[in-house]
């Protein structure tokens, strides 16, 4: 009793193992759901770069005109953009390197 039950956890074991090692990773994720490829981010520097200056001018107007708590809300606003750029150029001086490191 006890080989045939260890020659079944066994072969269960085996036949686990092949199915989990057999289908690939991308066919366990639906395409679509949550697939992100790295050629697929993409960013347009120059108008993430044009919409910081353009956040920046309208804080030093704003604060110009004493609104002070509009104008800090859009130089946080140009500082969130600044860290998604800075993101952005780091993820493709990476993803241009063969090895990392």
């Amino acid at each position: 009793m006890t080989k045939r039950f260890s020659a079944l956890a066994v072969s269960a074991a085996i036949v686990g193992g092949l199915f989990v090692t057999a289908m690939p990773a991308q066919a366990a994720v639906p395409a679509g759901h949550g697939v992100v490829s790295k050629a697929a981010v993409t960013c347009n520097k120059s108008q993430m770069r044009q919409q910081i200056a353009n956040l920046k001018n309208k804080a030093a107007q704003l604060k110009h005109l004493g609104e002070d708590a509009a104008a800090r809300k859009a130089l946080a606003d140009a500082a969130a953009i600044q860290r998604k750029l800075d993101a952005c150029i780091k993820a493709e001086d990476e993803a241009a390197k063969p090895f990392p490191g």
